[in-house]
């Protein structure tokens, strides 16, 4: 369990910080980024779940607890024997993404055009975690390029997207908004 007794250090007052294997790298480093960008978007949840009802309410606080366990994945670089087996995401934590996607879009009309965020406070704010969700996606796809990491910590992301794409639809739907659609062209003529 963890124990923070001070939260300033100051181990990383020179540009670095500390992995989970307790190796220190570079703050700008491709594998801090990569968790750095999960962090970010739990915060984004975090935002978000201000404007849900309960039940999406608890479902967020589940995936907030997951995005956590992806960004300790993230933050252990792999290695063959370890001392103390790390904490990686597992296909379970996938699945029940899936199966929520599957509940929620069960009742949604099908999709004739692209979706813009928006509709509800709700719905937008899902959409904005989406978003970054995706560039976390992106920001571990890279690391993943560089070192070896667990691919279900990729997946997760990559499946959270389509998660929130729904949540923000689904929340829509309830509240009677809709979708909100692209028009493609719309503009052009003036």
């Amino acid at each position: 369990m963890v124990k923070l007794t001070r939260i300033y250090t100051r181990t990383g007052d020179t540009g670095t910080t500390g992995l989970g294997d307790g190796s220190r790298v570079r703050k700008h480093g491709v594998r801090v980024t990569a968790y750095g960008s999960v962090d970010e978007a739990n915060a984004v949840l975090g935002v978000a779940r201000l404007h849900v009802d309960d039940s999406l309410d608890q479902a967020i606080e589940r995936v907030q607890n997951d995005l956590f366990d992806v960004g300790a994945d993230l933050c252990t670089p792999e290695q063959e024997n370890p001392e103390y087996p790390p904490l990686r995401i597992t296909e379970p934590q996938v699945r029940w993404l899936e199966q929520d996607i599957d509940r929620m879009n069960g009742d949604l009309p099908p999709l004739r055009s692209f979706v813009l965020p928006g509709g509800t406070a709700a719905a937008a704010h899902l959409h904005q975690a989406r978003t970054v969700v995706r560039r976390a996606e992106r920001d571990i796809s890279a690391l993943a390029m560089e070192e070896t990491i667990n691919p279900l910590a990729l997946t997760y992301m990559n499946r959270l997207s389509d998660w929130l794409f729904v949540a923000a639809r689904h929340v829509n739907q309830v509240a009677g908004a809709g979708d909100v659609l692209w028009q493609p062209g719309q503009n052009r003529g003036g």
